[in-house]
C-alpha cells in the first residue's frame, strides 16, 4: 500500500489520531512496537493560525516516528488552507483532515464530523487544502451524520475526486459517537467500488490481533487503524504484526514486562510535562489498560492508582500489584 510515494508495505496498521493520547511519546512507543504509521492529536486550524503556543507544540514530529501524519480540523476554507501550509512547514510525511471527530465542541460547531451535514463545504475544504500543499493529503471521516444519512459510499468518490491520497473510514455515524458496534460492511462497500483507486483504511473496534486480521480478510481494506484499543496497550501493534505475519498469536510476556511498559509511559509523560500534569495525562492509559482486567477485587487498587499524585506513590502502588493479586 502506498500513500503518495510513501510505501507502507502489505497490510499496514496505523495508530489513530486521538486527542490527549497521541502525543509524541506515545507515538514513538507505538512505532517501537510496530505501528506502520502514526498520527498527531488533532489540531485546530483556528488555534494554529492564531499561533496558540499549546497548539503549535502539537506540530513537533521526530524522524524516529516517520512516516507520521499531522491532522487538522476546522470549518472554514481559508483557515484550513492557511493551517495546512503551516503544518507543511513542520515537515510531516502526510497531512490528514479530520472530518470524523464526533465530540460536541467540535462537531457541534460544524467541524470534524459536523462536516457530514455540509458536504459541499467539506469538499471545498478538501479540494483547496490539496491544492495548497505539496505533501499527500488524506481524510478521516465516518459513515454519515446519523443512521438515515450513511452517505460514505458516494462521499468517498467525491473526496477522491478532490485529490486526496487515501481515505480512513470509522465504521460509525456521528450520532453513534462510540456506542454500538462499528459497521465494517459499508467500509467494505467503499473498497469494493470499482471507481475507487485510492487506499481505504478501516477503523473501529479493532481490539486484538485476530480481529485485525479478520478485518483485512473480510473487507479487503488496504490498511487498518487502531485507536482506543491501543490506549494503555501500545504493545497491541507487536501482537498484530506477529499475527498478520505468522497466523499465530504472540506468546504473552511476563506481567512485569507489561508493567514496565506502563511505567515507561508514566516517566515519559512526566518528563514531557511535569510530575503533576504528566500523571494526570497518563491516567487515561492506566484506567484503560487491559493488563489489570480480570484481577479480582482490584477496584480499590485502581482507585488508589488513579488518585496518586507523585511518581513515587504511583509506582509503590503498581509494585504491590503482583504480590497482592497474582499469588
Amino acid at each position: 500500500m502506498k500513500i503518495g510515494n510513501i510505501d507502507l508495505g502489505q497490510r499496514p496498521v496505523f495508530l489513530a489520531p486521538m486527542e490527549d493520547v497521541t502525543d509524541i511519546a506515545f507515538r514513538l512507543m507505538c512505532k517501537r512496537f510496530g505501528a506502520d504509521m502514526v498520527y498527531t492529536e488533532f489540531i485546530s486550524s483556528d488555534a494554529l493560525i492564531r499561533h496558540v503556543n499549546k497548539t503549535k507544540e502539537k506540530l513537533i514530529v521526530s524522524d524516529e516516528e516517520r512516516p507520521v501524519a499531522i491532522q487538522i480540523y476546522g470549518r472554514e476554507v481559508e483557515s484550513m488552507v492557511e493551517a495546512a501550509r503551516i503544518c507543511e512547514e513542520a515537515n510531516p510525511d502526510i497531512l490528514d483532515i479530520n472530518f470524523g471527530c464526533p465530540v460536541k465542541k467540535v462537531a457541534g460547531k460544524g467541524a470534524g464530523s459536523g462536516m457530514l451535514r455540509n458536504v459541499p463545504l467539506m469538499l471545498d475544504i478538501t479540494r483547496e487544502v490539496v491544492k495548497a500543499v505539496h505533501i499527500p493529503v488524506t481524510v478521516k471521516t465516518r459513515l454519515g451524520w446519523d443512521m438515515d444519512s450513511r452517505i460514505i459510499v458516494d462521499l468517498a468518490e467525491q473526496l477522491q475526486d478532490c485529490g486526496i491520497s487515501a481515505l480512513t473510514i470509522h465504521g460509525r455515524t456521528r450520532s453513534q459517537m462510540y456506542t454500538g458496534e462499528a459497521d465494517w460492511n459499508l467500509i467494505g462497500k467503499v473498497k469494493e467500488n470499482p471507481r475507487m483507486h485510492i487506499p481505504i483504511i478501516g477503523n473501529g473496534d479493532v481490539t486484538s490481533a485476530r480481529i485485525c486480521k479478520e478485518r483485512f480478510d473480510t473487507y479487503g481494506v488496504d490498511g487498518v487503524m487502531i485507536g482506543r484499543g491501543s490506549i494503555g496497550r501500545p504493545w497491541i501493534f507487536r501482537e498484530v504484526k506477529h499475527f498478520l505475519e505468522t497466523g499465530e498469536e504472540l506468546p504473552s510476556e511476563s506481567f512485569e514486562w507489561y508493567m514496565g511498559i506502563l511505567k515507561a509511559q508514566v516517566l515519559q509523560s512526566v518528563e514531557r510535562l511535569d510530575e503533576r500534569r504528566g500523571i494526570l495525562h497518563i491516567r487515561r492509559h492506566l484506567a484503560a489498560t487491559s493488563l489489570f482486567k480480570g484481577l479480582a477485587d482490584f477496584k480499590s487498587t485502581r482507585v488508589a492508582m488513579l488518585r496518586a499524585e507523585t511518581v513515587e506513590d504511583l509506582f509503590n502502588i503498581m509494585n504491590e500489584i503482583p504480590d497482592k493479586y497474582l499469588k
